[in-house]
């Protein structure tokens, strides 16, 4: 069964990242965003999202930790064209010791509707290490006050079921 995203509106109320027009630069030869920078701006928008839970995009550098990818699922719904102003929305599902689950709501802010979605599982890498280690307490107090806020949104997390958290 096909997962029922939320809406441009439902969204919409939540914080905006990533937000920028589509350059002509990121147009692919069928005159819409290239693939490869959907999730790149996705990206960005979770990075920007966990600055305020203590995870700085200087981290690693700063602190000698990071968050690394560890997977994704990407869904495309409508395309983004050159000009149109897009922004990024950010909703944490849950976290384990190591990790992180999260979906990336791409929208297209021009015709006001949802673009793309990109769920990803991420984890905590001590720098030293390049290992997974336990989330600082403070960051892991912080994600479980976002994930606590975003669990009381008025509309589902659709997911692919195809990620979790182990």
């Amino acid at each position: 069964m096909k997962p029922i995203h939320p809406t441009y509106d439902q969204l919409v109320g939540l914080p905006a990242y990533a937000e920028q027009p589509v350059p002509v630069a990121f147009e692919d030869v069928n005159g819409h965003l290239n693939v490869r920078h959907y999730t790149g701006i996705a990206s960005e928008g979770l990075d920007e999202s966990l600055v305020e839970l203590g995870i700085p995009q200087n981290w690693p550098a700063a602190d000698g930790h990071a968050c690394f990818s560890a997977e994704h699922h990407l869904t495309y719904l409508t395309e983004l064209r050159t000009g149109d102003r897009m922004s990024a929305r950010v909703r944490l599902l849950g976290r384990s010791q190591r990790a992180a689950h999260a979906l990336v709501y791409l929208l297209d802010d021009t015709h006001q509707q949802l673009s793309y979605v990109m769920e990803e599982v991420f984890l905590h890498i001590l720098m030293d290490t390049r290992r997974t280690a336990p989330w600082p307490d403070d960051v892991a107090a912080n994600l479980d006050k976002r994930i606590a806020e975003d669990a009381d949104l008025p509309w589902a997390a659709a997911t692919s079921g195809c990620l979790a958290l182990r």
